[in-house]
Parts: C-alpha cells; structure tokens; sequence
C-alpha cells in the first residue's frame, strides 16, 4: 500500500510498504478515507530525535472499517470511524479515570519513538487500531469525514483547553496562536458561554480568519492594549498558549489577570521554562497543561459538531491526494496553508 514516510533530513516521502494485519484480538484495521497533516507532524519532522526514518506517519484519520479482531464488538465490518491520535487500553486504573494519555499502553500514531513505543501511522492507504473498541468512534450521521478528521486531535486539543480551563460563562478568553489549534480553541470557548474572545496572531490571513469566526483579533504587539481594553485593565480570565515553547507561555503571562488562569495545549519547543513564580504566587495564577483526548471527550466533541456549533472544517485550507502530501507540508511549514487534509 501507498503512505507517507519520514525520508529524514527533514523531508517526507512517499512510498510503498507492507499492508497492517490483525496482531491482537482487541486490533481494527481501518481503510482510511481521510488523513490529515497536523502542527505536531511538522514540529517532529524539524526535530526528529525520536523519528526514525521509514516511519509511516500521520495521526489524524477517519475511515472505513476493514478487519476486526475476534475480540472487537463495538466496530463492525464497513463501519465509518473516526480515530483518536493515540491508542490507550481503556481498561486499567488511570484509562477508568478518563486519564487515557497515561495509560501503560499508550502508542501515538505516526510519531516514532517519541511519545512511547512506535505504532505505524495514518497518512497511509490503511492502519492497523490497537485497541479499536476504545481508540475508534462512530462516525454520526451529519457529521462529514472532513470534520470527522479533525476530531481524534485538532478540536479534540482545543475543547480540551476550554475544560482544562474551567472556562465560566462571561469569561474573557486570549487564545495565544491562530493555528488550526487556535482557531478551534477559540470556536470552542465561544460555543461554551465566553465573553470576548482574542486570538493574537502574527499572520494576517489568520487573524482575518479568526475575526470572520467570531474572533477580536489582534497581533502580538497590540494584545496588552487590546486585552486591557475589552477587561478595564485586569487582564485575561483565561488565557490558552496554543503555540507550544517560551513565546507562548511568555506572552500569556503578560495577558492573564491576578487569580486567572493559564492553559498550555502547544507541543513544547523546550526542555524547561522560567516561570515567573513570584507573581505566580502573588497573584495566585493557575498554570495547567492540557492534552486533546477524544477517547474521554468524544460525546461532548461531536455534540458540538453535530449542533453546528463549531464547525471545525473552517481551519481547512487545502486537500490534496496521498502522492501530493509532501508538498502539503512544504506549504504548511512555511504558512502558505492552514490545514491539509489528505483524500485516501
């Protein structure tokens, strides 16, 4: 089968590899209908230290149901799923709590070594699902497999946000970075009860698409304005980093009110951060990290969908074919694109 591998020194490729089998009875194989390429697929092929080459890539899929093993009873044949971006067991301690990025069986798609032990990813014409009762969702009616895609993690990561910060109804929210993460943080708090919410964004394009979604925009250097005009000078409820390293996290200090919180979704760029702990303290701020988990969210992921309250397709600028997705992450490493997805 075709699928798009890590060719090192930076680049993807194109290839042909060994179709995915049944090797556990809690497996699915799934043919995927779509793909998608997502800011962390590009943050690992920059800094591939735990990417071998030949990876098979990609985490973000939805498509047909193919094979099952003998110990899989919520997927049938011809099933139209959508996956989460990482597989978790859903049995054990921390998957019972809804802590599934814990679980000792973690295996990320598509990312290497990475984040656990390698599991062959989706930008590809099949994957095999380890644990597909879990991993795997139904794909409802009303909800197109362009938007389906995009559940297992870009909306996925940005509802986990919003939860993560016990955003209130009224809340002033900054959404730090206008992504695909961004941009759907930032429908995602609307559809939740937030008061203004700012997406500061150095890209115009993105700025104009966040304001055409129900967004104040603005860039980095006029946020501390904006930001204190919308709240009389306190500062931000909520503020997400959606970017991932110091930038992030350094312009939402700047932006969050005393007792406000922050929430960081971005993949780090950085082993530590100095955090400013002394107004930390003093102003008893909140700083959380959040991972995207449609394994634990997915109801209240695909209600929001499902109503036409957050359409997250709005984030998709291109889509191209599985022989044309090396220049898709050409285009989106270099901003010319938003949000690839891939046609299988």
């Amino acid at each position: 089968m075709k699928a798009v591998l890590y060719a090192g020194d930076g680049e993807v490729r194109v290839d042909s590899v060994a179709e995915p089998d049944v090797l556990a009875p809690t497996d699915a194989v799934v043919r995927v209908r779509r793909a998608a390429v997502c800011g962390t697929d590009l943050h690992l092929v920059a800094h591939d230290a735990g990417l071998p080459r030949g990876t098979v890539l990609g985490h973000e899929f939805a498509g047909e149901v193919v094979a099952v093993g003998d110990a899989v009873h919520g997927h049938a044949l011809g099933d139209l799923v959508a996956g989460a971006d990482f597989t978790a067991c859903g049995q054990c301690w921390w998957c019972r709590r809804g802590d599934h990025w814990e679980c000792a069986d973690r295996r990320f798609f598509g990312t290497g070594v990475t984040y656990g032990p390698a599991l062959a990813g989706a930008q590809a014409e099949l994957v095999r699902v380890p644990f597909a009762d879990t991993v795997l969702r139904p794909v409802p009616d009303g909800v197109p497999l362009d938007a389906a895609v995009l559940l297992g993690d870009t909306l996925a990561t940005g509802y986990a946000a919003i939860r993560r910060a016990e955003l209130a109804p009224g809340d002033s929210t900054v959404v730090v970075g206008g992504g695909p993460v961004g941009q759907l943080t930032s429908l995602v708090a609307q559809a939740c009860g937030a008061g203004a919410v700012v997406v500061v964004e150095p890209v115009a394009p993105r700025r104009a698409l966040a304001a055409a979604e129900g967004a104040l925009v603005t860039d980095p250097d006029g946020a501390a304005e904006l930001v204190a005009a919308i709240t009389d000078g306190r500062g931000a409820d909520v503020v997400v980093d959606a970017i991932g390293g110091a930038a992030g996290l350094d312009t939402a200090f700047t932006l969050v009110r005393k007792r406000g919180t922050i929430v960081s979704v971005g993949v780090p760029t950085m082993q530590t951060h100095s955090v400013p702990v002394q107004r930390a303290f003093a102003d008893e701020l909140t700083l959380r990290f959040a991972i995207g988990d449609v394994m634990r969210d997915g109801d209240q992921i695909t209600a929001l969908v499902r109503s036409g309250a957050v359409d997250p397709t709005v984030i998709v600028t291109e889509t191209v074919p599985l022989d044309e997705v090396p220049q898709a992450y050409r285009r989106m490493a270099e901003r010319r694109t938003l949000k690839s997805l891939v046609t299988v």
